[in-house]
């Protein structure tokens, strides 16, 4: 029987413009959407869901803003009272770690775009809820708390909108008394904003074949914390960046500080997700990263107000697949538009939006809808967002090719001569694996031995997600999806000494040793932070990430 028939119909909206997401990308789509309509003087509906609990709850980055996407959108804002971007940068450090010592590299060795002076240091999230009050203001609709888990598509196979999640669907999979069924938002035209790895983006790429003309996408882990330090040690807009120690020269990564307002402090490590090594934890290697003299300083005698983790597009350029389809767009980090050595994305998911809805508005002004608007594709690459990727196109696959210390020095020539010739000497570098194939069986390492936490500046998993405010409800289906529980067992655990258990930052996944039906695969979904990174790191491609009930997930206040 189908859904409608054991379920019952849904009830069904209709709008112009259907946006799923509301980050940096979905929001200026949004403001730039009803912008151009208010210009011509027409009536236009548009609709941003949220999976969060708000607007903000699920946005996570570290984040240094580059304001021309602020800018382009909102050229008044810096006449406002009381806006987001409160911390401009006043000082970019660049630390290369080792065990015991560190060493700054001077910043005339660095391309001028590595230069952060210019850019403010934000709450992302709080960046968020500024936009919403901007997009609502102007007339749009905004509904948290509702996932989009379904793609709607008509007979010709165009999308034509999109259906949030049933709620009241018990772990066994059966209504209870509390089953509301989802809703239908369809629309002439669909957004897709996900973020990185989004479950919908996915669905697309694979059905669509977008991905047919790129490279392999990559990405990598963030993990984050916010702090309240000692005001002796805050530097209001310091910005500080390194790579080295705890990481090998094998696997790639580093971190931040980001001195807010408020006496806060942004601290971050990344790790990219093509390691080899089965063991190694990228939470435990951020912990142990806070202990280093260089580092720890700024922490002791402080408070960590806030934890959480989310992946990171690595792609680049090379990685970006077509991004329109019949009907629709992806646009920010479901596109791939993240500058990695530069850290940063929010200015081209902005970017992204708007161009994005400048397509659209042409479209429904030449009377198309549901249509492919393929001209977004040649659009971002000759806008502001190519320029911004192409110039580092080389410097994610040369860090992978040829390790940190060379891979590092080879990227800031490419960076060098991109800058100021306009070439490389390396043309476009491939980048190889996926994320998921990059894993080396467990015999070929040894376990690592991390330190316990202390309690003052490192610290366990679980008191970590307690920070996250995450919360989902637990009489729910599992939203993490084992396709083969037999080759979990096989591969995952006995190939690879279950490696899940590492990298979930969040203490998701555990094998029970122990018990009659030892070792059983123990799937903990409520403490999921919405990282994606079972999704795109497990060998087998075996574990897929869904939309849990809306509203479920981590509720950062400020992060």
């Amino acid at each position: 029987m189908s859904d409608t028939e054991t379920l019952g119909e849904r009830e069904s909206m209709e709008f112009d413009v259907v946006i799923v997401g509301a980050g940096p990308a979905g929001l200026s789509a949004a403001i730039r959407l009803k912008q151009i309509a208010n210009e011509k003087g027409e009536e236009l509906s548009v609709v941003v869901l949220e999976k969060g609990s708000e607007v903000g709850a699920h946005i996570l980055s570290g984040a240094v803003v580059d304001p021309i996407g602020v800018d382009r959108l909102l050229p008044g804002w810096r006449e406002e009272a009381d806006t987001p971007f409160k911390t401009p940068v006043t000082a970019d450090h660049f630390l290369v770690l080792g065990p015991a010592g560190s060493m700054r590299l001077p910043n005339i060795m660095m391309p001028s775009l590595m230069n952060n002076h210019g850019n403010y240091i934000v709450s992302l999230g709080n960046v968020c809820r500024w936009l919403a009050e901007k997009a609502e203001a102007l007339g749009v609709e905004i509904y948290p708390g509702f996932a989009a888990a379904e793609v709607l598509y008509d007979e010709t196979g165009a999308v034509v909108g999109v259906a949030t999640g049933d709620m009241g669907i018990g772990r066994d999979g059966q209504p209870n008394a509390n089953f509301t069924r989802g809703m239908e938002l369809r629309g002439k035209y669909v957004l897709i904003a996900e973020g990185v790895r989004g479950s919908l983006a996915k669905e697309l790429i694979a059905r669509f074949d977008l991905d047919a003309n790129s490279d392999v996408p990559k990405f990598g882990i963030g993990i984050k914390e916010l702090w309240q330090v000692d005001p002796s040690k805050h530097r209001p807009g310091l910005v500080q960046h390194s790579f080295g120690w705890p990481l090998d020269n094998k696997t790639g990564g580093g971190s931040f500080l980001y001195h807010l307002e408020d006496n806060q402090v942004a601290v971050g490590f990344v790790v990219h997700l093509n390691y080899k090594n089965p063991y190694l934890s990228p939470f435990e290697e951020f912990q142990r990263f806070k202990t280093h003299p260089a580092i720890r300083e700024t922490f002791e005698g402080g408070k960590r107000i806030s934890y959480g983790a989310r992946a990171i597009t690595e792609g680049g350029f090379q990685s970006v697949p077509k991004l329109s389809f019949p009907g629709g767009l992806l646009i920010g980090c479901s596109a791939g538009f993240v500058n990695v050595p530069r850290i940063k994305g929010s200015h081209n998911a902005m970017l992204s939006g708007m161009l994005a809805a400048e397509e659209v508005m042409a479209a429904l002004g030449r009377g198309e809808t549901n249509a492919e608007l393929a001209g977004y594709d040649t659009a971002w690459r000759e806008s502001e967002i190519g320029q911004d990727l192409k110039k580092v196109r080389n410097v994610k696959p040369l860090l992978s090719r040829y390790g940190t210390l060379l891979g590092t020095m080879l990227g800031g020539l490419d960076m060098w001569t991109n800058e100021l010739f306009g070439f490389s000497f390396f043309g476009t570098v491939s980048h190889g694996k996926r994320d998921s194939e990059s894993l080396e069986p467990a015999a070929k390492h040894c376990p690592i031995a991390y330190p316990k936490p202390d309690g003052k500046v490192s610290f366990d998993k679980l008191s970590s997600v307690f920070l996250s405010n995450t919360n989902h409800e637990e009489d729910q289906p599992i939203h993490l999806k084992v396709k083969d529980m037999a080759l979990q067992k096989a591969s995952e655990h006995d190939v690879y000494a279950g490696p899940s258990n590492r990298y979930c930052p969040a203490g998701v996944y555990e094998w029970i040793e122990e018990g009659e039906d030892a070792p059983r695969f123990q799937i903990n979904s409520q403490n999921c932070v919405h990282c994606k990174t079972c999704d795109i790191k497990d060998p087998n491609q075996n574990i897929t990430w869904t939309v849990p009930e809306g509203a479920g997930g981590p509720n950062y206040p400020n992060m």
